[in-house]
């Protein structure tokens, strides 16, 4: 167990920019805390103490607003971000480093006996809000975007967003790379939502994507015939993400 506390406390340092020592880790993160009193609990399960399991993990809850049935399988290097609002229910397998931010449900969609809650492979992401429902598997590196409702097996290293949750497609993976490149993200945005200004700004995302596309192949081959393109390009106007951000929000 403090092999895996250990391990569990150096998977912070790994996904949280914000954590500055050992201690400060230990004492101050919920997702920490919930883990060791799960552990505790999951070992009473095993050992057929279900009354005294329950009362941990009831007082786990308590204490960090976070619930996670006695009964769930967890692997190592599990990191909680956060951490309010996270509901873990007792047929959910998670494998090792995975990551879970605040608000998140692994839960079922049937009041049946046996396997009901999803299973996450090894480094699955699940954003903030969203919920994983059913006895479904969510393959290895997979992400799931914040607030997004699964009820589907996603593939290995798929990226899911929306209510219900879709699987990114090629263009919706362009307009991110290209989002990212003027210093916001789109993420978790899907076009068929209503809002106009959405979508007047994720149709100048595809046309910059494009322009990008074309630019290069007219580069290409003004090279491949000889033609030298090493001048300077006068820049552009300063762009401001922050505004950006703003009125899509």
């Amino acid at each position: 167990m403090f092999r895996h506390l250990r391990e569990d406390i150096r998977a912070v340092f790994d996904r949280d920019p914000a954590a500055r020592s050992f201690w400060e880790v230990l004492t101050c993160y919920p997702g920490i805390h919930a883990l060791i009193l799960h552990r505790v609990a999951h070992w009473l399960w095993g050992h057929r103490l279900r009354w005294l399991a329950r009362f941990t993990a009831h007082l786990s809850r308590f204490l960090t607003g976070i619930e996670i049935h006695p009964g769930a399988t967890i692997g190592r290097r599990f990191f909680i971000d956060h951490g309010m609002g996270v509901v873990i229910g007792e047929t959910a397998e998670i494998k090792d480093d995975v990551t879970l931010y605040h608000g998140v449900t692994l839960g079922g969609t049937s009041w049946n006996k046996g396997k009901r809650h999803p299973t996450l492979e090894n480094g699955v992401v699940v954003g903030a809000g969203a919920k994983v429902l059913g006895p479904i598997i969510i393959a290895a590196g997979a992400k799931i975007g914040s607030n997004a409702v699964v009820t589907k097996p996603l593939p290995a290293g798929a990226t899911a967003v929306g209510n219900p949750a879709r699987i990114l497609d090629q263009q919706t993976r362009e307009r991110e790379q290209q989002a990212e490149k003027l210093g916001f993200s789109a993420y978790a945005v899907g076009r068929d939502q209503d809002d106009p200004l959405a979508k007047a700004i994720h149709g100048l995302l595809d046309h910059a994507a494009e322009t990008d596309r074309r630019l290069a192949s007219l580069l290409k081959e003004l090279e491949a015939q000889g033609v030298k393109c090493d001048q300077e390009v006068q820049a552009a106007d300063d762009f401001d993400p922050k505004y950006l951000s703003k009125i899509v929000d």
